[in-house]
């Protein structure tokens, strides 16, 4: 029997998603979710999508990370898809920060964990979550490989001059300060199917990519490889996002510690938690706050008029970085779903060959497609991130050994 199949795996900090995918054609098993881990009214969600399963959902407490997967087993188990099946190939696993470390996707081992240990201080929220998965997974299968995929690894092609802060070198290389960028899987994926779109190999392509979802990020990607990118040394830098505020003056924080009397912790749960959107307008998602525009809303206009002016000053910026540009993919919820911001980032952005057409712009569908008219110089495409499979596609790659 070969073995194809492939579990994803992405724990954060009180919730386990996962995917079962078949590599032999990218299909989807059975997805699914246990959130509020560690409280008493945990969920487990599970999806098995063949055989003619049904959504299950159960509720009550699941203690911790184990209890979370070892239900996640029971639950694929129920429809023999189970983690002991010799046809699982590999568990693969999203691990938010790599550093420098980490270019490429990695097969677990003690040195590897103490590595993505050491990088809990630039990533305080996810590494340890992203831990408590690998160390759980490997002690329900010793003996399947288990492959780490890392939000960074795209990013790690930037070159100096983009990925250093100009601050005094020894510093930042003592403390591991420098732009790593995040949303890696998603950007290479889209990236790479935006010039599938075009009908072109990726090494041809120069695209500009828009991750906007609650969480949002932009890459410069020249000819398939990162050249630039958004976040910095944690997910807090770059566009306006739903509750982060993305580029700020770093003195604003001094002000706030000398003038406002805030800590260390207080400030970053307010720059983290309640700024972007929310402290805005009140709301982070975008729904919400296209009607509230509708409806006259001043707040509501505000945010959205912030939102969309950093998302036109980092095109006009990779467009100067990249010096060509065959195509802008807007990717993720926000960039999926939402035709106003489509539309808003590039409008007055003629003159670098931009323009949405409304008819095509306001199609809804799952698939990648081109919303640009057809004289347009630069492509405007919308297309659907995939990280899962990216991270699947990836942890396959690395461990296929097909055996009878």
């Amino acid at each position: 029997m070969t073995s194809t199949r492939v579990l994803v795996l992405n724990s954060g900090s009180s919730s386990l998603k996962y995917q079962l995918l078949d590599m032999s054609d990218g299909a989807r098993l059975a997805v699914g979710l246990v959130e509020r881990i560690g409280e008493e009214n945990s969920r487990l969600k599970h999806e098995p999508l063949t055989g003619g399963g049904e959504l299950r959902e159960e509720f009550g407490p699941i203690a911790d990370h184990d209890a979370a997967l070892k239900a996640v087993a029971a639950e694929l188990s129920k429809d023999k898809l189970g983690l002991d099946s010799p046809e699982l190939a590999a568990i693969g696993h999203r691990v938010v920060h790599g550093g420098q470390t980490f270019t490429q996707p990695t097969v677990i081992d003690d040195e590897v964990l103490a590595e993505i240990e050491r990088l809990i201080p630039v990533a305080p929220l996810h590494n340890p979550a992203n831990l408590t998965g690998i160390r759980t997974a490997q002690a329900l299968r010793p003996d399947l490989p288990q492959v780490a995929v890392f939000d960074t690894a795209f990013h790690t092609t930037m070159p100096e001059s983009a990925a250093r802060y100009a601050i005094d070198v020894k510093t930042a290389d003592e403390h591991r300060i420098r732009r790593y960028g995040f949303h890696g899987t998603s950007h290479a994926y889209v990236s790479r199917k935006t010039a599938e779109l075009l009908g072109k190999d990726p090494s041809e392509v120069n695209v500009i990519v828009l991750h906007l979802g609650n969480g949002a990020s932009a890459s410069a990607v020249r000819g398939g490889v990162c050249v630039d990118t958004s976040m910095g040394l944690t997910p807090l830098e770059g566009l306006v996002m739903g509750t982060r505020s993305g580029d700020l003056d770093p003195a604003v924080i001094f002000h706030l510690m000398r003038v406002g009397g805030m800590s260390a912790d207080e400030i970053d749960n307010l720059l983290n938690k309640k700024s972007g959107l929310i402290g805005l307008c009140g709301d982070n998602d975008m729904r919400e706050i296209r009607r509230r525009v509708d409806e006259g809303d001043q707040e509501a206009q505000l945010a959205f008029d912030v939102y969309i002016h950093r998302l036109k000053k980092y095109i006009g910026a990779y467009s100067a970085v990249l010096g060509r540009v065959d195509a802008i993919a807007f990717t993720a919820g926000v960039g999926e779903n939402a035709a106003p911001v489509r539309e808003a980032a590039v409008a007055g952005l003629e003159e670098l060959g931009l323009a949405v057409d409304g008819e095509l712009n306001s199609v809804r569908s799952d698939e990648p497609r081109l919303v640009s008219p057809e004289y347009a110089r630069v492509a405007v495409a919308v297309v659907p991130t995939d990280e899962e499979l990216e991270i699947a596609t990836q942890t396959y790659a690395l461990v296929r050994t097909p055996h009878a």
